[in-house]
């Protein structure tokens, strides 16, 4: 009887872990533009322009976790959506996935509204001429928050990178503008954000304008960073990532990941290719 009983217990723990070892592993999507994701694919350009996300998987221990950059170049937080680029990534969500959302630099004119209000204005699109609702920059990126929130996942929200441009020995900072409403969403929906802009830009500082020119960018691009630039963010993002209160990505990170300078790039599709044609 002994025996059966310890028999009936090793098949339930078999059992137990069986189903365990099947359980799909978590998904970080990124979304976002060009300064996350450079090239058709992820994979740069002729001008070796490329952006963090195709770096940040060397940080993290992809046997544990998925990552998937869905970044396209070009995007603003509304037109990402407009596309159907957002409604592939929400079809996917699962819980226990995180989206790690970082819009701004082609948010301007009226792309979407400035600030983080209520306020909409009323716009005739050239391509469909159809009427299109115009929100504001913080508007979206609550959108992004709360429809990733419902799928039960994680959304962390970040700032975006700083424009290789200085003033004074000083690098531009945009604390008051995109950088700021994406905090305020952030904070109104309560759910981290890493504050991206002041991390690099705190790094640039450090490192001097002649050596933010030299190692991180061209001279013909203030926008984005060459691979060495965008290994930098990556790292830092990481960085901001394990400074949050919960820090609920840890866990999948790397405890000694490899040296940059052995980082490989993650190619990703072209996810355009992917939404249903209308």
């Amino acid at each position: 009887m002994k025996k059966i009983k310890i028999l009936v217990a090793l098949v339930i723990v078999g059992l137990c872990c069986s189903f365990i070892n099947l359980a799909p592993k978590p998904t970080v999507y990124l979304i976002g533009d060009s300064t996350m994701r450079h090239g058709v694919h992820g994979n740069g350009d002729e001008d070796a322009r490329w952006g963090w996300g195709s770096f940040i998987y060397n940080l993290f221990d992809t046997t544990k976790v998925s990552i998937q950059n869905h970044a396209l170049g070009g995007t603003s937080s509304r037109s990402y959506v407009d596309i159907g680029l957002w409604d592939l990534v929400v079809k996917n969500l699962k819980p226990g996935d995180f989206v790690i959302m970082q819009f701004g630099h082609n948010d301007n004119g009226r792309v979407s509204l400035k600030g983080n209000g209520e306020d909409t204005i009323h716009v005739i699109n050239p391509r469909t001429k159809e009427v299109q609702v115009i929100h504001s920059f913080g508007w979206n990126m609550r959108k992004y928050i709360e429809e990733t929130k419902a799928k039960g996942a994680t959304p962390i929200v970040c700032s975006l990178v700083p424009r290789n441009r200085w003033t004074n020995g000083k690098i531009n900072r945009d604390d008051h503008a995109h950088g700021e409403w994406a905090k305020m969403a952030a904070e109104q929906e309560h759910v981290d954000f890493v504050d991206l802009n002041t991390i690099i830009s705190d790094h640039y500082d450090k490192m001097g304008q002649d050596y933010v020119l030299a190692h991180y960018f061209t001279s013909k691009d203030p926008v984005h960073t060459i691979d060495g630039g965008a290994k930098m963010s990556a790292s830092l993002v990481v960085e901001g990532l394990k400074s949050l209160k919960d820090a609920p990505l840890t866990k999948y990170l790397l405890k000694k990941p490899d040296n940059q300078d052995n980082w490989k790039f993650q190619p990703s599709p072209d996810y355009r290719d992917m939404v249903p044609k209308k």
